[in-house]
């Protein structure tokens, strides 16, 4: 999701024929590489939705075969109803109500809109009916989740079908789900049907929507839609019958249907969520990606912006080749770029962005949701309880990208999630990245410790183990963690076994602590052709670090003090001298130099900028 806060910053289906479904190395339930007791749930999906586009409110039939891969015995199960937190009241609107940086989206003339919605105006998810294995079974809608107790529980294994029907209302565009936002886009079908929730290790997931973001499970759509057919709908998934529905257009079948509606089918292999939009309106472009998917472009057709889609579409094909090159190919044969929603939000092989921008921004906000793909959607970690993952490793891939695709020539293209990083820190607010993502005292602390700070960890993981390691490191995270809901621990394993070094502490003091690196110059002292640097260790958290000395001659000179608990150093890119290992208890460090070179001008530590010092201003003498 490409978030407000970036502006603060400065960081700033889907229409194939194919009828193929792709498989896997991975598909759910099977034992993972890395760990052979791993395992994970599995789900079917089959819906046949009926959408009146005049009331915004649709009738759906969902079977769910449900496989439980886990060694445990199901009691219970639940379900995701997100819409429902589009009601006055909701945990979603009292929380906007209380926040004290409430997101501008979601306010109007200072009060909640969701506060405001009238019965016409709100989401719903209402179950009508639901059985296990043909019988009907208890259930409750509880705010955003359906609690279901079982009366014949889920043994390892086993494989069960739930039938439910379901009636549901889309609520005017306030927050990622909606219709008729802000640029006339009719329907934005974002968390739109009742969603299994996720049961891991960890126990299930059923977190309420109060306004972060969202977990699944792994497994196939197939879904029906049958809506008026002058809408064009893009979105998750292969289309099944172009010819018959004509793509949405006025063709000779369509004028001959005596139906009024049309009926997309969709099918989606291997994914943990399945999105749609559709409007009257929407143009439809594609573009082939050499030896990659095609992509699919919906808009509206909006003169003062139309040109800038037009010339989206070449970015966009370079844009998923940066990424299928620098973390991993994508798998599947479309990816959908959809004008909806209320800014940006990625979703399964698709995204939804606002689309009035200039031609910079709309790139930008492509750039970004595009890379959500690998990070969200391919390797899904579970954003709710490690945001960080997902976002700032997005934000860090997507700027490494703008850099290369609009020739931005930044020396370091994450110069402004530093920044971002630094305003929390001094503000006071910040909070471990550990914290859940709806449990931060305030959105901008939320916003900088996800995006920002999460960049942060990676760029700087380059500058600690080198930035050719890092590279490898997101090659081998992605392949060993693709389709698996990978946790913190594995990039930094990744990490540890692309480089060789102990990397544990920097998983523990980055995203568990608020510690902050602090190194200082705290004096020299020359003697003959000897000059003596004592170093100092101000923040808690430790660091190796990088040295550079410049000459008055203009000569520079490079220096490497290795961490003691690194137990190794990174590999050196330009010559240095390789000074003794500096352990964390001890609060100075002294090194000499022999300055028979010449006069010293200038020591600095970190010339690059790349570790993310809390005070420069000691950082050089």
């Amino acid at each position: 999701m490409k978030h407000i806060f970036y502006s603060i910053f400065g960081l700033l289906l889907v229409l194939t024929s194919c009828k193929s479904v792709e498989t896997t190395t991975t598909n759910g339930g099977s034992a993972s590489s890395i760990d052979p007791t791993y395992w994970q749930q599995h789900v079917n999906y089959t819906m046949d939705i009926d959408m009146n586009v005049k009331n915004y409110q649709y009738k759906g039939v969902q079977k769910l075969v449900y496989t439980n891969n886990s060694p445990d015995v199901l009691t219970s199960v639940y379900y995701h109803l997100f819409l429902n937190a589009f009601q006055p009241g909701s945990e979603m609107d009292i929380r906007l109500q209380n926040i004290e940086d409430p997101d501008g989206r979601m306010m109007e003339n200072g009060k909640s809109r969701i506060s405001t919605l009238t019965p016409d105006e709100i989401g719903y998810i209402k179950v009508k009916s639901l059985k296990q294995d043909g019988k009907a079974i208890a259930y409750e809608t509880v705010g955003t989740i359906l609690e279901v107790k079982l009366e014949n529980p889920i043994q390892p294994g086993e494989q069960v079908t739930f039938d439910m029907d379901f009636d549901a209302q889309l609520p005017l565009q306030i927050r990622r789900s909606g219709r008729n936002n802000k640029e006339g886009v009719a329907l934005s079908m974002t968390q739109w049907y009742p969603k299994l929730a996720e049961y891991d290790f960890e126990g299930w997931h059923a977190d309420p929507y109060i306004g972060r973001e969202f977990h699944g499970v792994w497994g196939d759509f197939d879904v029906t839609i049958n809506i008026d057919k002058s809408y064009t709908v893009g979105g998750t998934g292969y289309l099944q019958n172009p010819n018959e529905i004509g793509h949405g257009y006025e063709t000779e079948t369509i004028k001959k249907s005596k139906s009024d509606k049309l009926s997309w089918h969709f099918v989606a292999p291997n994914v943990h969520d399945f999105t749609w939009a559709a409007d009257p309106e929407y143009v439809h472009d594609t573009m082939q990606v050499p030896n990659g998917p095609l992509l699919h472009f919906f808009y509206k057709n909006n003169p003062e912006f139309t040109s800038n889609w037009k010339k989206l579409q070449p970015k966009a094909v370079e844009l998923m080749q940066y990424y299928s090159k620098e973390v991993g190919m994508y798998p599947y044969k479309q990816y959908s770029i959809i004008q909806g929603g209320d800014g940006g939000m990625e979703y399964a092989m698709c995204t939804l962005i606002t689309g009035e921008r200039k031609f910079g921004s709309l790139v930008g906000v492509t750039a970004h949701e595009m890379a959500h793909t690998w990070f969200q959607f391919l390797l899904a970690s579970n954003e709710s309880k490690h945001e960080w993952m997902d976002e700032g490793f997005t934000s860090y891939i997507s700027d490494q990208a703008m850099n290369v695709i609009m020739d931005e020539n930044k020396v370091n293209p994450s110069e402004s999630a530093y920044r971002g990083y630094f305003y929390l820190v001094k503000s006071g607010k910040e909070q471990p990245q550990s914290t859940h993502s709806d449990r931060y005292d305030c959105n901008m602390a939320y916003s900088i410790a996800a995006y920002n700070k999460g960049e942060v960890f990676l760029s700087q993981l380059g500058y600690v183990i080198g930035q050719d390691n890092l590279n490898k490191t997101l090659k081998k995270y992605f392949t060993d963690f693709s389709f698996k809901h990978p946790r913190p621990i594995d990039i930094i394993r990744s990490a540890e076994k692309t480089s060789g070094l102990e990397l544990d502490w920097y998983l523990t003091d980055w995203t568990q602590t608020t510690n902050t690196i602090d190194y200082g110059i705290k004096s020299v002292n020359d003697s003959g052709n000897t000059t003596k640097v004592t170093l100092q260790r101000i923040g808690l958290m430790p660091m190796p670090l990088d040295i550079e000395v410049t000459y008055a001659n203009g000569i520079k000179e490079q220096f490497y003090i290795p961490l003691t608990m690194m137990r190794g150093e990174k590999p050196a890119t330009t010559p240095r001298t390789l000074l003794k290992d500096w352990a964390w208890a001890y609060p100075t460090y002294t090194f000499t130099i022999n300055s028979a070179k010449g006069n010293i001008k200038n020591i600095q530590i970190d010339p690059k900028g790349l570790m993310a010092d809390i005070n420069k201003v000691n950082n050089t003498l």
